[in-house]
């Protein structure tokens, strides 16, 4: 269970975050959930592939390693990239209801922070969530707008992979990655954008599709695929690095 409060600059004028990545806040990970919503700067950093969770939804997922707990991006001077996933800069706080038990019912969204999240700083250190006056500080900023990327991707989410299942657009596959002649990477259970059917669609699935910026999302994410080459430079990098030790 989470300790969450709904944000105010009251209870919390005194909030402090520690902002920056490492692994005791839990950002050595493998892979990262993300949202179409930020497609296009996830895109020019990480692959993105598709994968079914407990409840059989589709989600979407940016590959950060390839071994277990491995984040390539992550060193001893935080996460060395020019962005960092919604879901991971968005820090301790999340979106809850103000009234109703959800959105159909007028829930309305407010931001909520987990007191107990060890990035919540019971020092002078980390970074201040509101001004001295009791606006919002630059960094709680930061957060609203990785809130919103989180709330709005959500549901468009779930129409877009709809779209797609409707237009035969996802493919199952085992993500091979050659890291050299002899070590293979195989990462089984990944959905992607089928590029063949996609490629071959026409009239009104494609108009659809394109109207809706489905069509956006899925060239976003057979473009991502490239990135894969960079995970295995970084991978090979970091190895040399370990062995000249």
């Amino acid at each position: 269970m989470t300790n969450t409060a709904l944000l105010n600059n009251v209870d919390h004028a005194d909030l402090r975050v520690i902002a920056r990545h490492s692994a005791a806040f839990g950002d050595n990970i493998n892979q990262a959930l993300v949202f179409p919503s930020e497609y296009v700067e996830v895109q020019r950093e990480y692959p993105i592939f598709f994968r079914k969770d407990a409840n059989g939804e589709y989600q979407s997922l940016a590959l950060l390693g390839l071994d277990e707990d491995e984040n390539l991006f992550l060193d001893e001077a935080g996460w060395n990239a020019r962005y960092v996933p919604a879901t991971h800069a968005r820090g301790p706080f999340l979106i809850g209801l103000q009234r109703g038990e959800t959105a159909e019912q007028g829930g309305e969204p407010m931001i909520r922070v987990d007191l107990d999240h060890p990035r919540v700083s019971d020092t002078e250190e980390g970074e201040p969530v509101f001004l001295p006056q009791g606006g919002n500080a630059p960094y709680l900023e930061r957060v609203i707008r990785a809130l919103r990327i989180i709330h709005q991707g959500a549901d468009f989410s779930k129409r877009m992979f709809a779209a797609f299942e409707e237009c035969d657009l996802l493919e199952l596959i085992t993500v091979e990655i050659k890291l050299s002649d002899t070590e293979l990477v195989k990462i089984p259970d990944r959905y992607t954008i089928s590029q063949q059917r996609l490629g071959q669609l026409s009239g009104d699935k494609l108009e659809s599709l394109a109207q809706s910026g489905f069509l956006y999302a899925a060239f976003l994410t057979v473009a991502s695929l490239g990135n894969v080459s960079r995970l295995i430079e970084m991978k090979n990098r970091k190895r040399a690095g370990q062995s000249s030790l």
